[in-house]
């Protein structure tokens, strides 16, 4: 472990933005009381305490995590630092109270839940403001220009989207441009060693339009950190009602995480450090988006910013994967 020592951290700019973000992430949907194994506010403080103390200036939240409470906590211990130094990124789209314009990518929805996150997270300007999903219900013209005028008016300095599908990005950076409008600087969506869907289409797609890519759940909810078979062995595998929907382990997912195991005993790492490493090394990946619960995972992330994995061991890795039922647009 890293002790008190702090790392050089490796900084990456997002996408075409200009800005530089760490190549770890903060994932702050652990910070709340929405579920068992989530951080109470002083825990969460000590986790972010830590993430800047060894370089990370990357944070992503969004409005629905713990119904505002995680928004809370990163506001209150961010509060403690220069503004400035840090980036910040929170989202929209899900509902938030029981009533019809609570939830969506609405004129409304988004004007009142932007203004509700800033209020929460004590900030005039957020820094990346995504939208969480696609809304069927709302013409992508409506959002963006929504999103345009929060750009104009400095609530918000670059907007991003996340999870859809490949036809849909395109068509919303299309009407950008038809029309004039902020386009989306950046994608956040499902893609780590055991679910690769995202390369086919999705991720040429980012590298095209110049597209910032930070993919959420590089860990494939905790499955390619530890043997599948003892996945159910964590307070979150026991209750992460999401596990059981994805197909981390169909095709040839048993014989990936095996490898990472086998490659970590070998190289003296853990796994989750061998399957970070591996996103790094994806030429269209910025900075994968990584939740935490403790501090030893969070210098183990850091630590794999440094990691090199040779061709042949990507390759390696790769080769037992086998094509998967779509996941996490949903």
């Amino acid at each position: 472990m890293l002790g008190g020592r702090r790392p050089p951290m490796e900084y990456t700019t997002l996408g075409d933005t200009g800005m530089t973000v760490s190549q770890v992430c903060l994932g702050c949907m652990s910070f709340g009381t929405g579920r068992e194994w989530m951080l109470d506010p002083e825990e969460s403080q000590e986790l972010i305490d830590r993430a800047i103390e060894l370089g990370v200036n990357f944070f992503d939240t969004a409005n629905v995590y713990s119904t505002g409470e995680s928004e809370e906590i990163l506001g209150d211990a961010l509060g403690e630092y220069d503004r400035d130094e840090q980036v910040v990124a929170t989202k929209v789209f899900g509902e938030m109270a029981d009533h019809p314009n609570a939830s969506g990518l609405s004129r409304k929805a988004i004007e009142q839940e932007l203004d509700n996150s800033l209020e929460r997270l004590g900030m005039d300007t957020v820094d990346l403001y995504q939208t969480h999903r696609w809304d069927y219900d709302t013409p992508i013209e409506e959002t963006l220009g929504a999103l345009d005028d929060a750009v104009r008016r400095e609530k918000v300095r670059y907007i991003g989207t996340s999870s859809m599908w490949a036809y849909q990005f395109a068509e919303a950076l299309h009407a950008s441009d038809r029309l004039g409008l902020e386009r989306f600087a950046t994608m956040q969506n499902h893609y780590n060693v055991l679910y690769r869907e995202e390369e086919r289409e999705m991720l040429p797609l980012c590298e095209q339009e110049g597209i910032g890519v930070i993919p959420w759940s590089p860990l494939a909810r905790g499955i390619a950190s530890r043997p599948h078979e003892e996945v159910e062995a964590t307070t979150r595998g026991e209750t992460d009602q999401y596990l059981e929907m994805m197909p981390y382990l169909q095709g040839g997912g048993e014989e990936i995480n095996e490898r990472l195991q086998g490659l970590a005993e070998e190289m003296g790492v853990t796994m989750a450090q061998v399957a970070l490493a591996w996103l790094l090394h994806q030429g269209s990946v910025d900075a994968p988006i990584v939740g935490i619960t403790s501090i030893d995972h969070l210098e183990e992330a850091v630590e794999a910013t440094e990691l090199s994995l040779s061709e042949s061991d990507r390759e390696y890795l790769e080769e037992p994967y086998e094509p998967l039922p779509v996941a996490g647009h949903e």
